[in-house]
């Protein structure tokens, strides 16, 4: 029987050893390729005509989920376990969008027992059924639900604000008017439940600043966090120079 490939993208050298570990316990013959970041998954997964990848999501280069995403453009039966510490639902919601039709995939937690991961990640590989974890079951359920699910143009919203950009300057980075952009911002606050009366302090009389509840809230919901926003950062800096130069 010809061994399985098996490509582990992950950065970590300590998670990489824990899962080489695990896949040696298995009954399946498996080669393992390790790759330390998702463009090396890539160019690894493209070499086989139907990948079995094992993926962290938080990569240097390139992230799971663009890695996901640009396998699945060339290969959409190629199967994926996605393991990783984040519930986040920023995550959850990117991949619900390129996840093709009838294609086995996975979610599992780092923070599983070992033999939860085990078994999850094998039923996935080599018995062909997808496996998400249920505490990631239920922010897809969130992600899907309409009246809580982001928009594309809310999310845009979102990063705008996290970023700390005024109305003025993501009208132009988007193209919109001021009108515009609080059209889109008052529908963020409609999704993310911010009622502005709910913030009406006696004490004060004043409200809390929407911008910044907008953003404490998406944190804690996984809309956004710190590792994502990096890359977020770097792309406002490439569009600012583009911007001041008169090419924005």
């Amino acid at each position: 029987m010809t061994p399985y490939a098996l490509i582990i993208a992950e950065d970590n050298p300590k998670d990489f050893e824990f899962l080489k570990q695990m896949v040696n316990d298995w009954e399946q013959e498996c080669t393992i390729e390790h790759a330390p970041d998702g463009q090396v998954a890539f160019e690894l997964a493209l070499a086989h005509e139907e990948p079995l990848v094992i993926s962290d999501i938080q990569m240097p280069n390139m992230n799971g989920v663009d890695f996901a995403r640009a396998l699945w453009e060339r290969q959409p039966h190629a199967r994926i376990v996605f393991w990783s510490q984040f519930k986040d639902e920023m995550y959850v919601r990117s991949l619900a969008k390129i996840v093709p039709p009838e294609t086995v995939y996975g979610y599992v937690l780092k923070s599983s027992p070992r033999e939860k991961i085990s078994t999850a990640m094998a039923t996935v590989l080599f018995e062909d059924q997808c496996w998400i974890d249920p505490e990631v079951r239920k922010v897809q359920g969130r992600t899907g639900h309409s009246q809580t699910a982001l928009s594309d143009i809310e999310y845009e919203a979102l990063v705008d604000i996290s970023l700390g950009l005024t109305d003025n300057l993501i009208a132009q980075r988007r193209y919109l008017s001021r009108r515009g952009v609080q059209s889109r911002l008052n529908s963020l606050y409609g999704k993310l439940s911010l009622d502005q009366e709910q913030f009406q302090s006696d004490k004060v009389g004043d409200a809390f600043n929407l911008r910044n509840r907008a953003v404490a809230v998406a944190l804690r919901r996984g809309l956004i966090n710190a590792f994502e926003l990096e890359h977020e950062e770097e792309e406002l800096q490439h569009w600012l120079k583009r911007y001041k130069s008169g090419r924005g």
